[in-house]
Formats: C-alpha cells, sequence, structure tokens
C-alpha cells in the first residue's frame, strides 16, 4: 500500500458560490461566529431555557416538557458522487461534477405533557433544509414536519411495565442495527409500539414497526411494506463487568416496498426490495471503571431468511453474518485522559450471486456515520475494516479525535456498498462496468484519517470541526481506470453548531 503526501488547498467557502448563496452563507458564518464567541463560560446544567422558564411561570410546569434544539453544520465534499448529476461517481477524477459545498439546517421543537405519574403525551416537529446542495433529490431536506408523537403509559416506580405506542426514534446498542440516524439533517423515525419490561439491572423490549420515508413538501408516511419488528434484552447484573445484550430483529418487506410510495421515484423516497431477514445477535461492553484504563465492546449477529433482488427479481436464501470486537486503554494519570483504542469490524459478503444463496450481511437501520469513517463511504456490508483511534482532552471543554480506518472488501464478487446500505452505481459510458462486480479486482477499498475537535461550549451549546481524507486503494482505481474515469483521493471538511433549548 502506498501512502501518497496530503496537501489541502482551502479558500473561503463563499468563493465557491454565486453571489446570492455566498452573501447568504457570509451571514450564517457571521451568525455562527458571534454565537460561538460570546458563548465563553460554563454554566451549570438546567432543564433546558424553556423549561426553567415555564416552571417559573406556571406552579404546574413541571408536568411539561418544553424545548428543542437548533443545528447547523456547513460541509465541503470534494471527489463524491453527487447523486442526481449524470456520471458523478465517488472517487472520480475528471468527466462529472464531484465538489459539493453545502450548508445544513434542521430545528426541533417538542412538548410534552403528563397528565398523570404514568401517562404522558409527547410531540416534536422538525423543520430541515440546506443551501447550496446540489444533490437531486436532496437526501436532507424536509420542511415542517412532525418528527415524534406519541403516547406513553407507565411508570417503572410502580410497576416495571411501561408501553409507548406512536411515531418515535428506535434506538439499541451502539446503534450499529437500529439507531436514530442523528447525524443525518432529518433522522430516522418509526411508526410503532414498543413494550418494555423493566427491573434492576435488567431490561427487554418488544417492538413492533414501520419506518417512515422522509418526503419534502409532503406529510411523512410509513412504508406499509416494511415491518420491522423484534426483542431486545439487556442485563448488568449477568456478568458484573459488563452489560450483556442479546437480540432478535425481524424485517418483513413485501413487494410493494420499492414503489411504497409511488412508481417512477427515485429510490429515496421508496423503499428497500422484498425480503424476509431475521437476525440473531448479542452485543457485550465493559462498564465505565470496571477494568481500571481497559475497555472492550464486541457484537456479533448471524442472519437467515429470504431476500430478493431488486435488480435481478430473483428470490435467494439468507445466509449472512457480522462481528465487531474493540479495545481501548485510557491514560487516567496523564494530563488531557489520552485514550488508544484499536477496533475491526467485518461483514459477510455474496461469494456468487447466482447460486442462490445471498451472503450479504443486511445492515437494517443503522446509524453508520459513528463506526465506518465520518466521510461515510462504507456500510456495514461486505467489508474488512481495520480502525486505529486516539482521542485526547486538552481542556475541560474540548476533546481531540484522531481515526485511521483501512477497508477491503470481504468478497470482490459482491458489490462495494454506499454507507446507505444501496449498491454503488455502475459507470454509464467509457469501456468499464464501474461500481458493479470487479471479482478480478484487488480487495483493498483505501484507508481514511479523521481528525475531529469538539467543544463543549456550555451545557446546552456544543461546536465540533472536522476533516477526512480518504486515501483510494487498488479496487478503486482499477474500477475507475477501467472505466476511463480516472480516480483520486477524496476530501471532507465540516464545520456544526448545536444549540438545545
Amino acid at each position: 500500500m502506498n501512502v501518497l503526501p496530503l496537501t489541502v488547498s482551502l479558500r473561503h467557502p463563499a468563493s465557491y458560490l454565486p453571489g446570492r448563496d455566498a452573501r447568504r452563507f457570509g451571514g450564517a458564518a457571521l451568525v455562527l461566529g458571534a454565537w460561538l464567541t460570546a458563548a465563553a463560560a460554563p454554566l451549570t446544567p438546567t432543564a433546558g431555557w424553556l423549561n426553567d422558564w415555564l416552571r417559573e411561570v406556571q406552579p404546574t410546569g413541571s408536568r411539561f416538557d418544553l424545548g428543542g434544539q437548533f443545528r447547523t453544520r456547513f460541509e465541503y465534499r470534494d471527489h463524491y458522487g453527487i447523486a442526481g448529476v449524470p456520471g458523478s461517481l465517488d472517487f472520480r477524477a475528471h468527466g462529472a461534477d464531484t465538489e459539493n459545498l453545502f450548508g445544513l439546517f434542521r430545528t426541533r421543537l417538542h412538548l410534552g405533557y403528563a397528565a398523570t405519574d404514568w401517562a404522558k403525551i409527547y410531540a416534536e416537529g422538525r423543520d430541515s433544509f440546506s443551501l447550496s446542495d446540489d444533490r437531486r433529490p436532496n437526501p436532507e431536506s424536509d420542511r415542517v414536519e412532525l418528527h415524534q408523537a406519541y403516547i406513553h403509559s407507565g411508570n417503572t416506580n410502580q410497576l416495571p411495565w411501561t408501553l409507548r405506542v406512536g411515531r418515535q426514534e428506535l434506538s439499541y446498542g451502539d446503534e450499529r442495527l437500529v439507531g436514530a440516524f442523528e447525524w443525518n439533517n432529518e433522522g430516522r423515525v418509526f411508526d410503532a409500539a414498543k413494550l418494555r419490561f423493566e427491573s434492576p439491572g435488567f431490561w427487554v423490549d418488544g417492538f413492533v414497526g414501520r419506518v417512515v420515508i422522509p418526503d419534502d413538501n409532503n406529510f411523512n408516511v410509513a412504508n406499509d411494506y416494511d415491518w420491522f419488528s423484534g426483542l431486545y434484552a439487556s442485563s448488568r447484573q449477568w456478568c458484573p463487568l459488563q452489560e450483556t445484550q442479546f437480540y432478535f430483529l425481524a424485517r418483513n418487506t413485501g413487494s410493494g416496498s420499492p414503489t411504497a410510495l409511488g412508481f417512477g421515484l427515485p429510490p429515496l423516497l421508496n423503499g428497500v426490495s422484498p425480503r424476509d431477514i431475521y437476525t440473531v445477535g448479542t452485543r457485550i461492553r465493559s462498564l465505565p471503571g470496571k477494568l481500571g484504563p481497559w475497555d472492550y465492546s464486541l457484537e456479533a449477529a448471524g442472519q437467515i431468511g429470504r431476500f430478493k433482488d431488486s435488480v435481478t427479481a430473483a428470490a435467494q436464501d439468507q445466509r449472512a453474518f457480522a462481528v465487531h470486537g474493540a479495545g481501548g486503554y485510557s491514560f487516567t494519570n496523564l494530563t488531557g485522559k489520552p485514550r488508544l483504542g484499536l477496533e475491526y469490524n467485518f461483514s459477510s459478503g455474496d461469494s456468487d450471486p447466482s447460486d442462490g444463496t445471498h451472503e450479504t450481511f443486511d445492515n437494517l437501520f443503522p446509524t453508520n456515520h459513528k463506526f465506518y469513517g465520518y466521510m461515510d463511504f462504507c456500510s456495514w456490508q461486505n467489508l474488512h475494516n481495520v480502525r486505529g483511534s486516539a482521542s485526547l482532552k486538552p481542556g475541560a471543554p474540548l476533546t481531540l479525535t484522531l481515526d485511521w480506518h483501512a477497508f477491503w472488501l470481504a468478497d470482490t464478487r459482491d458489490n462495494f456498498y454506499a454507507v446507505t446500505g444501496g449498491k454503488r452505481p455502475a459507470a454509464s459510458g467509457g469501456a468499464g462496468t464501474g461500481y458493479a462486480l470487479n471479482p478480478n479486482y484487488g480487495p483493498y477499498v483505501g484507508s481514511e484519517v479523521d481528525l475531529i475537535a469538539s467543544w463543549a461550549i456550555r451545557p446546552y451549546a456544543s461546536a465540533q470541526l472536522g476533516y477526512g481524507h480518504f486515501f483510494i486503494g487498488d479496487y478503486v482505481k482499477s474500477t475507475l481506470l477501467n472505466a476511463s474515469y480516472g480516480s483520486s483521493d477524496a476530501d471532507f471538511i465540516y464545520i456544526q453548531a448545536t444549540l438545545n433549548f
């Protein structure tokens, strides 16, 4: 593997934009900068600005939960595939637009009311939009939408059972398989019912629901053909050193899923191909301080069932698995409490697309951004991933993180899957097949380096600055060379600010 020297040339973000968008970005940057400068001294944690005010002016205000969040992020991406732009592919060097600079803005407002100690209603609205984003349709724009709305019944101080019914987030474990996808400008919710049994040191959830499909300019509805259900149990008693979890997850998707919102719409606005996939797994994670400076996590999952490919429409038996293992050491006696970590992730790929068995692991509904590189090129499918990490807290509000990733395809007879879980599009034009099946190429996809600075400005305000560079490997070089497009490393820069109120 050859590692090339890294040279970065940066311009002011507004220089990439036409006049009106430049003024918009300039104004937003000034507001963001002023806010970050003004938020200097930490304050004592509170219930939130609005809740504090409500409790002060209204004696019964403690029964209400009133608050929200505003988040803005500016991203610069170079040599990324841009959805909706002809010929645009990840790591393509020339012949198509692969540069995108845009701003993301998200506002959430929620209102909850506890009528009694065991009954609560909760509603949350969300507005998500972007500026100057070249992607079409835009995967992170969804104006004025109902994000959550549910009824919660039960009080574990009285009975061990609780029930939540309605539109809600589902999040389990590290979110490798089920997560709220918080990094995304819209997030992920389900129309679901969730029943929990909870006792000291142990809980188990049973849930059933359908994933909601974001549809800008229309009220979001669930995919009626994509049912997701499961049992998820967790205990800190079975082994006093760790949290131990077991789960069974079922995804049952009907033939109407690919056209759930209508015929002729892009895949973003519809569901996945038909499948009945059953996932059984376990996850363990060390509890803080139980092993002194050491920590560890392990997860393993296997899948059986049936899968129907969206292209060939051939039904196949699902036989797939995935594993994760990680360990770390924190130097608690040193200034900044540095931590070093090493991690390995594997997910199976399909060794023969025509043998009647589908061996590609289904990543289900994850939050992949946290695990396989901040640049968001990979998912837990057909993958070998080695990760080395280092973190340092040079000051109380500041955390610096450095991650290194290396990626290989588990099987080159399968696809190089995108972070969304879908197959990368094959190249159009040129002499080659692009990102399709390339069994004769080497499996090494490349390596990624990420540097992240996180600043906890106040208990309710935070900021983050990040840079990532992806060094392409033999698989990408061979793929795009054969397609006559040329290949290039990719860059990613972002700045994000979050305000909770």
